[in-house]
């Protein structure tokens, strides 16, 4: 049997809500003013460029050998963000290359892929918009990417971030729902045994109605039970109870392919959670206190096989 034939191919997902990754300049099509030097959180270039590498050194840390492949992530502003992150911040010297949406969100939030061009090469890419319901202000574009990886298996990835529970979880349910409409639409014109990958911030619980709906149409939720293993017991913590609101969700195709999945919480990424015990994420932000942190959300990996 030759060497190649004894090699094992993986490919590394990682999903990873940033915690509003804006840079200091006004988009004036946008509402992003707080997030300039003299907004209400004086975002500042110094702040601005302590995040970015704070970025940087959360993906490097999800993996102990070599770089994650795909990098999934939730809350960037533009362009400008991801070229300083890729080709200015710790970063720069990965080698990433990223794809992203432009979306209508009034903040203007958006979502991005970024990725290893030695193991995945796209093809094609689109960003799906989602027709607003009434009273429902404009959401994020979902991102789809089809590609092929070095062992040559096409993926068809989905970077989603639906609509948040601002408002009350069953009011705003029906927002989240359109969002996952179009999602399933979209997978729904591919070839049946597709293999697909769907990731991003469902502002969901793996047992909400809107995950459910996904996995009633064949996806399988693989980081359903995913932990850390420095205390995280999910992706995000709300007065003292973790929970995940981050899902990596795959075709059946791939579910063997899913070697393992986990939460990131690396020790420079969490601190004493104070006033309910235990461990929380370091996040940038408490309200509108500065706390020189990384994310209100951990890195959320998966590895295939």
């Amino acid at each position: 049997m030759s060497l190649g034939l004894l090699l094992v191919s993986w490919l590394t997902l990682v999903e990873l809500n940033c915690e509003n990754l804006f840079d200091c300049r006004h988009d004036s099509l946008k509402q992003d003013t707080e997030w300039l030097p003299d907004g209400q959180r004086r975002w500042s270039p110094a702040r601005y460029w302590r995040k970015l590498n704070h970025i940087g050194q959360e993906i490097l840390s999800c993996q102990d050998d070599g770089l994650p492949d795909l990098v999934a992530l939730v809350e960037v502003e533009n362009d400008a963000c991801l070229f300083d992150l890729t080709r200015r911040s710790l970063l720069r010297r990965a080698h990433y290359q990223y794809l992203m949406t432009a979306s209508p969100d009034v903040r203007g939030i958006d979502v991005a892929l970024l990725y290893q061009p030695r193991s995945f090469r796209p093809l094609c890419y689109d960003c799906l918009d989602v027709a607003p319901l009434e009273g429902m202000r404009p959401t994020r574009d979902i991102l789809y990417v089809r590609g092929e990886t070095s062992a040559h298996d096409t993926l068809h990835v989905f970077v989603v971030h639906a609509p948040s529970r601002y408002g009350g979880e069953r009011r705003t349910r029906p927002n989240r729902h359109a969002v996952m409409l179009r999602l399933a639409d979209a997978i729904s014109a591919l070839p049946p045994q597709a293999r697909v990958i769907v990731a991003g911030d469902f502002n969901d619980y793996a047992d909400s109605p809107s995950l459910q709906f996904l996995e009633a149409r064949g996806l399988r939720n693989v980081t359903r039970q995913s932990v850390g293993s420095h205390g995280a017991q999910g992706t995000y913590r709300y007065q003292g109870r973790w929970q995940s609101i981050d899902h990596v969700l795959v075709s059946a195709p791939l579910v063997p392919r899913v070697d393992r999945s986990y939460v990131n919480d690396a020790p420079f990424l969490l601190e004493d959670d104070k006033r309910y015990g235990g461990v929380k994420p370091r996040r940038t932000f408490s309200g509108y206190r500065y706390q020189r942190g990384f994310s209100d959300h951990l890195p959320l990996v998966v590895t295939f096989q």
